[in-house]
């Protein structure tokens, strides 16, 4: 009775409601996969139902037995998920804040600063930096978020400087003669300066230049000083890190102005004047001007110096050693010819140092091959990221097109490494296994307005395909129903009629067999 009052309105109404609250469901699981890269539902069911379900974790049981077998591994992700400073960053007032003016967004994300920031007061300060005023200024100014902040303080640090350097020393002994001695100005101040408040490389290159005269005799006085106790010793360090960081940049800046063979001479000087110093990767710097300069020999020299498999591999390390190797063999190689034939040893060399360098880091491919378009590089990358393929690719995109068929060549073999690794985040070839939470740090360091490149491609969760699935039948339902009531209508019931028959033979075998007196005082009850 209660099926034969329905009426076809019930019917559009039930389904319509269905396929909205589906719909609902689905764009959130949609917009919580995108932002997370998970399944709502699946973690809510994971992490409250299954606990509240009694479910047991399998692999708690082997824990202490595997404890130390994954501490290696552990210690491997959280070094692969380690973000490194772009040896090849750009000048925030130069070029950051220029395409800031011009297009109106803004390159660099506040986690990227930050690093930034804290890169610079363990770079650039001491603890004794409060016995000297313009260094105190500069401790504070670094720590400072507004631009123009760090910017006023730093000439604050400069006048102040100024104002003390001007001492009144004897000439000569007993002697009524005296002169004006200037001391050396605040090295740091010119750093800031030129890093943020120069709006060309010529000016940051003039600002650099009166940092490298004070800091360079700041180095010489500590360096003198250093073994009179650990807060000379501590000076002497932070004095150190500031003449590196002022040369590398100098030579920076001589690479942009197109000075490319001065700035490989003042890099390979740095180079042997602080050998201990890797944190910089000044070879980095040196591996792309010597490819601008096209000398391919000095190039393999420091790549059989740097890669090697006791040190730490980068996308410029890989992707260099590919790129000499592809020069060899790039301009003759034709993929028809070399299914006809086979491949010779040297293609073979090419394509496994290919296949090598896509492993490390398989988002440069794309980049190179200009399939995904390039944004500024960050000051900050991951390894095997996508910050780091875009930083690489940023510079080196004009070393690659410069060989001829170098990028025909990545494009015939850089896919088939996948098929080497079909589970890359389970088992690596070359590589430790692809880590898990370069998407989570890219996210960090990339501006939104760009699409982090994902990899491997995550699969749609069940539970949004099962929704997309649901909405869909719902809605077509709710149009048929509402088109041809009638006809539904019969449908619904000769549906719902089928899938109560089961139940309806059950009830009336009951029935039978019961006595109708005892079955009279089961339904009263």
């Amino acid at each position: 009775m209660f099926l034969n009052t329905l009426t076809p309105k019930f019917y559009v109404a039930l389904t319509g409601t269905s396929s909205l609250i589906s719909g609902l469901i689905l764009i959130f699981e949609w917009w919580y996969f995108r932002k997370y890269g998970t399944s709502f539902i699946e973690q809510v069911s994971v992490s409250h139902l299954r606990p509240l379900l009694g479910g047991v974790d399998n692999n708690s049981s082997n824990n202490s037995n595997s404890s130390n077998g994954d501490s290696d591994s552990n210690r491997q992700s959280v070094s692969e998920c380690k973000v490194w400073r772009n040896p090849l960053n750009l000048f925030r007032g130069a070029e950051y804040n220029r395409y800031t003016w011009v297009t109106g967004r803004e390159p660099l994300t506040y986690y990227d600063m930050n690093l930034s920031a804290q890169d610079h007061q363990t770079f650039f300060t001491c603890d004794s930096d409060h016995l000297r005023p313009a260094d105190a200024i500069m401790q504070k100014a670094w720590r400072e978020r507004n631009p123009q902040a760090r910017i006023s303080a730093a000439h604050e640090a400069l006048e102040i400087n100024e104002i003390r350097s001007r001492v009144e020393v004897p000439l000569i002994a007993s002697s009524t003669i005296w002169e004006i001695k200037l001391l050396p100005k605040c090295a740091t101040a010119y750093i800031l300066l030129a890093e943020e408040e120069a709006t060309t490389i010529a000016e940051a290159e003039k600002l650099f230049k009166q940092a490298l005269k004070a800091g360079d005799g700041c180095y010489r006085r500590s360096q003198q000083l250093q073994h009179h106790g650990s807060q000379y010793e501590a000076q002497h360090r932070r004095d150190t890190n500031v003449l590196v960081y002022i040369k590398r940049r100098l030579a920076m800046c001589a690479r942009r102005l197109g000075r490319t063979r001065e700035a490989v001479k003042m890099m390979r000087d740095l180079m042997k004047e602080f050998p201990l110093l890797s944190m910089f990767n000044i070879h980095e710097n040196l591996l792309e001007a010597l490819l601008e300069l096209q000398a391919y020999a000095d190039v393999q020299a420091v790549l059989a110096k740097y890669d090697d498999i006791s040190l730490p591999k980068s996308a410029t390390i890989c992707y260099t050693a590919a790129l000499l190797k592809a020069r060899a063999v790039s301009d003759k190689f034709s993929p028809e010819a070399a299914s006809r034939r086979g491949l010779s040893t040297a293609e073979m060399n090419a394509v496994e140092a290919i296949h090598r360098a896509v492993e490390f880091n398989p988002h440069v491919p794309k980049y190179l091959l200009e399939m995904k378009s390039l944004i500024l590089p960050p000051e900050h990358i991951l390894k095997r990221g996508d910050s780091e393929a875009i930083a690489y690719a940023f510079f080196h995109l004009a070393h690659w097109k410069r060989v001829e068929g170098a990028l025909n060549l990545l494009h015939c073999t850089w896919e088939g490494t996948f098929r080497m690794i079909p589970y890359p985040l389970e088992k690596g070839h070359l590589f430790y296994p692809y880590p898990i939470c370069t998407e989570t740090a890219d996210r960090e360091l990339l501006p939104s307005f760009h699409e982090v490149s994902v990899y491997p491609k995550k699969e749609l969760p069940f539970f949004i395909l099962f929704t997309a699935g649901l909405c869909s039948f719902t809605a077509m339902l709710a149009l048929l129903t509402h088109q041809f009531p009638e006809l539904m209508g019969v449908f619904a019931k000769a549906f719902l009629s089928t899938l109560f028959a089961p139940l309806n033979f059950v009830m009336e075998k009951v029935e039978s067999i019961l006595p109708s007196s005892l079955w009279h005082q089961l339904t009263r009850i």
